[in-house]
């Protein structure tokens, strides 16, 4: 049973894995993107999917603080419904509030470069994404 966890921004897609336990998330890669010609990056996802045999798809939903959904959250909502369709697999949104920022202070405390968080921010705020909800299952 493996889960693919997806932080999905405007120009690029973090991707992480659980391992085969469903215990831990590790980040894969990140899928550059580009919403104004439709391109969502769903074949390189879809190769995933079949590379590692995922049951099913995490999707973080970017909420507002008071809880609401903004115009990035329906994004999201929308991909996740596209993915859905796509692959006929099980799309879970997750509440991916301060992902981003806790994967931004996990690189600091790792002394990584802001050349290198720059270029690793969106595949280790999937894995937070996909850790969270991990957690939340056993």
């Amino acid at each position: 049973m493996r889960i693919l966890g997806l932080d999905v921004g405007t120009k690029t897609v973090g991707v992480a894995m659980s391992d085969e336990m469903g215990w831990t998330a590790q980040g894969i890669e990140t899928i550059r993107i580009n919403e104004e010609r439709n391109e969502f990056g769903f074949e390189r996802i879809e190769e995933l999917v079949k590379a590692y045999n995922v049951d099913s798809i995490v999707v973080g939903l970017p909420k507002n603080m008071n809880g609401t959904i903004g115009p990035r959250g329906e994004a999201c909502q929308l991909f996740a419904e596209r993915l859905r369709e796509r692959l006929g697999l099980e799309v879970v949104l997750w509440d991916e509030r301060l992902s981003t920022m806790a994967a931004e202070r996990f690189l600091i405390s790792a002394d990584v470069s802001r050349k290198k968080r720059k270029q690793v921010i969106d595949k280790m705020a999937a894995v937070v994404i996909l850790q969270g909800y991990l957690n939340s299952k056993q």
